[in-house]
């Protein structure tokens, strides 16, 4: 198995809805996405799927208990600035904030928004992977 995820597929209760949350901040639905179905996001590499939660669940041979499955998803910016921006963009779009904004213990600055499904998503300023110039962290 190459080392390296090719898609992310988030289980959610309503698709248009959460398709509404994620236009919200800016992504773009890819023209492979079933309308009503499931959505596809192209996110520089990888794909970012929204399908049904039940349907996830049989597909992936798991129960669905509810509540957070033990996966945060991140998204590293360049400056303190952009983190305090897009919690705020989350909320307006839709996300509960998880955390403001703040210095870490590791030296960065991070926050947390839940988006309308229960997917946290950390925003965060990594001083040790530096994005390159089109926004892949640079593990040192």
């Amino acid at each position: 198995m190459e080392q390296r995820v090719s898609l992310i597929t988030l289980g959610v209760a309503d698709l248009e809805r959460s398709l509404r949350f994620y236009e919200r901040l800016g992504w773009h639905r890819h023209a492979d996405s079933v309308e009503g179905e499931v959505a596809f996001f192209d996110v520089g590499g990888m794909v970012v799927a929204l399908w049904d939660r039940g349907k996830l669940a049989a597909d992936s041979a798991v129960p669905d208990v509810g509540g957070w499955g033990g996966v945060t998803l991140a998204h590293n910016v360049r400056a303190p600035e952009d983190v305090d921006a897009i919690l705020t963009d989350a909320v307006a779009a839709g996300a509960t904030l998880g955390r403001l904004g703040a210095t870490t213990p590791w030296g960065g600055y991070s926050g947390v928004f839940v988006d309308p499904d229960g997917h946290p998503w950390e925003v965060a300023v990594n001083p040790g992977w530096p994005l390159d110039a089109d926004g892949r962290p640079q593990l040192a």
